[in-house]
């Protein structure tokens, strides 16, 4: 059973940088996975914000100019780690940031219809003070 355990939220101030961590244990040898970073902050509806390829070749984000200027995915192969770094944060971006996984066909697969996701990770909050 693939497990996720997101770190590094926090309190920060408005324009503070965090970087986000995924980490994944459980996989499957031989298996490809995407791996997506999501939010939700108190009554709004999830957001799907990246994902990355299990190569890292591949890359997906909202399509929304404040997530594509400030949001960078990342990955580290040999950790089986999945980053998110945000820049100039704001106070919207408080929410509680999770990452999720699913299979894919291919190394380079980017899964970008979140329904699709089948693993969660339970999140880490990130507070953004004005």
């Amino acid at each position: 059973q693939v497990q996720l355990q997101e770190s590094g939220g926090g309190l920060v101030q408005t324009g503070d940088s965090l970087t986000l961590s995924c980490t994944a244990s459980g996989l499957t040898s031989s298996t490809y996975y995407s791996i997506g970073w999501f939010r939700q902050g108190p009554g709004k509806e999830r957001e799907f914000l990246a994902a990355i390829s299990w190569s890292g070749r591949g890359t997906y984000y909202m399509d929304e100019d404040s997530i594509q200027a400030r949001f960078t995915i990342s990955k580290d192969g040999a950790k089986d780690t999945v980053y998110l770094k945000v820049i100039a944060l704001k106070p919207e971006d408080s929410a509680n940031y999770f990452c999720g996984a699913t299979t894919t066909t291919n190394i380079d697969g980017v899964i970008v219809t979140d329904h699709t996701y089948k693993f969660w990770g339970r999140g880490t909050q990130v507070t953004v003070s004005s």
